[in-house]
């Protein structure tokens, strides 16, 4: 079944990587996505305000069944990919992580492992982390291109959608 599924990652640090993610087929594999743009629109963006950011946050998850945590070296603190999980859980919407520091760079460079930003919310109700609610798993490690498909969709079934 396809997904239509939202992808949220740090743009200034990782916007490299995730378009890695987003040009390697994966929409062939039953994902459609959204959450991407391109800088000069990010910008254009930013400069207009948090509320603005937000309305296109909100407008671009409509209609996901699953958000797609694009994690880098630097995504567990950053604003915008916090209310991107909450917004999500709150929605009802399935989470996964997906590690993308192993992804070469436009320089063949690495980056460092960072904090799994789904580790930091847990369920009202149980307590329970959302990293251990949902799975995380690295997209060099675990072959994202030939299995980002079968990610989404458990994700999707965690939360019954």
């Amino acid at each position: 079944m396809a997904r239509t599924t939202f992808f949220s990652f740090h743009y200034d640090n990782d916007i490299w990587r995730a378009s890695q993610v987003r040009n390697s087929d994966v929409v062939d594999q039953g994902v459609q996505e959204s959450g991407f743009i391109d800088g000069a629109s990010w910008e254009s963006l930013k400069r207009e305000g948090d509320d603005a950011v937000r309305e296109w946050i909100d407008k671009q998850m409509k209609g996901c069944s699953v958000t797609v945590v694009l994690i880098g070296s630097d995504t567990y603190n950053r604003k915008w990919i916090n209310y991107e999980i909450e917004n999500s859980y709150e929605s009802g919407m399935g989470l996964v992580g997906v590690r993308i520091h192993k992804i070469k760079d436009e320089d063949e460079n690495r980056d460092q492992r960072g904090k799994n930003p789904l580790s930091k919310y847990h369920d009202a109700d149980t307590g329970d982390s959302l990293s251990s609610i949902f799975n995380t798993y690295d997209w060099v490690d675990d072959n994202g291109h030939d299995n980002l498909g079968d990610w989404v969709e458990k994700a999707a079934q965690i939360v019954d959608r």
